[in-house]
């Protein structure tokens, strides 16, 4: 089967995402989110993301076969992801899932969350260079990792580096907490640090001293960087001075981005591979994608990016990296799939 129609159920967040693509094209992304329903909280609730699924899957569906043009019994077959996540938002997509699957009549593949942020790139690109060197930044995660088969064939996404305390976007979530900016704080700190200069305030970079790199060289750590801004932040509160805002987000993302992109680029050239793939919901951050690309172009090095609404949970990425098991003649998943909230990424196939 050479163009696999793939429907993909995305809910390890507060995202309830559903895709359908056709091999590599993409039919349909249908995405409802209940980030409004978190705001007031500062953060996501897991009690209220994994209601909101509930609420939000069937209309999703139906909206995504809609944009499609196509009926559930069309599809070859369903993806879900099974971890890594909040424990009962997995559980309202894979229970749904697996009902569509027997229903239908249709083979189920349980996909790793991190390995499908990877796989959306082919909706955008075409096909992954393989090797290709991946760095995906969200809220929960800030990974590096060098994917040789993104179906996890025979090792084929194997980890090098991953954040030992706050991954980035929780980062800028707390940071913009600090500086009074909304949830998420991604997409306003990136927008405040537009007035601000990078250069402003000397943030530090984590991990990047000759002694951490001796043990962490591809390893991230944010928190420190969190706990000097708010410092920073309160110290000129104390004075009674006004707080730059643009310029504390502008130096905070600089921070960020610098160390990101730093040791995502030495990750490539270590390995000698010579493409970059960025994803994740912090991915859609205008500073990274553009120091990544001015930084790579000097060492040869590729950069793929998909646009940003791909970078942020979808169910798209989902049936992506769906299809691309069917096309591989992966074996599908047991109805008895688990949800795994704590899912390796080197899992990328639930058996």
């Amino acid at each position: 089967m050479s163009e696999p129609l793939v429907l993909g159920i995305e809910t390890s967040c507060d995202e309830t995402g559903v895709g359908i693509v056709r091999g590599h094209t993409l039919l349909a992304d249908a995405v409802a989110s209940s980030v409004d329903e978190h705001a007031r909280f500062g953060g996501v609730v897991p009690e209220v993301a994994s209601r909101a699924h509930l609420e939000a899957m069937v209309p999703t569906i139906e909206r995504a076969c809609e944009t499609a043009g196509i009926q559930l019994r069309d599809i070859d077959a369903v993806a879900v992801t099974n971890g890594p996540g909040l424990a009962g938002a997995l559980l309202v997509g894979v229970a749904a899932a697996k009902a569509l699957a027997l229903g239908l009549g249709k083979p189920i593949y349980g996909v790793n969350h991190l390995a499908s942020h990877v796989a959306v790139d082919q909706l955008e690109h075409g096909p992954l260079p393989e090797p290709c060197v991946a760095m995906l930044v969200s809220g929960g995660h800030s990974s590096l990792l060098r994917v040789t088969d993104v179906t996890g064939q025979d090792g084929g996404v194997d980890p090098m580096g991953q954040t030992i305390d706050d991954a980035a976007g929780e980062a800028f979530d707390k940071v913009a907490r600090l500086l009074g900016l909304p949830f998420p704080g991604g997409p306003h700190i990136d927008r405040s640090a537009r007035e601000g200069s990078t250069v402003a305030i000397d943030f530090p970079r984590g991990l990047t001293s000759r002694r951490d790199l001796e043990r962490h060289r591809f390893d991230f750590s944010f928190s420190g960087l969190k706990t000097a801004v708010a410092r920073w932040v309160e110290a000129k509160e104390r004075a009674g001075e006004p707080v730059p805002v643009a310029d504390v987000a502008a130096s905070f993302q600089e921070a960020v981005c610098d160390v990101l992109v730093r040791k995502a680029l030495d990750a490539a050239s270590s390995e000698g591979i010579e493409d970059l793939l960025i994803g994740g919901g912090v991915a859609a951050n205008s500073r990274l994608r553009h120091l990544a690309e001015e930084r790579a172009e000097k060492l040869g090095i590729r950069v793929r990016v998909p646009r940003p609404g791909l970078c942020t949970d979808n169910g798209a990425m989902v049936a992506a990296l769906g299809a691309e098991m069917v096309a591989r003649g992966r074996t599908p998943s047991s109805l008895d799939l688990p949800a795994d909230s704590s899912l390796p990424v080197t899992d990328v196939l639930a058996v």
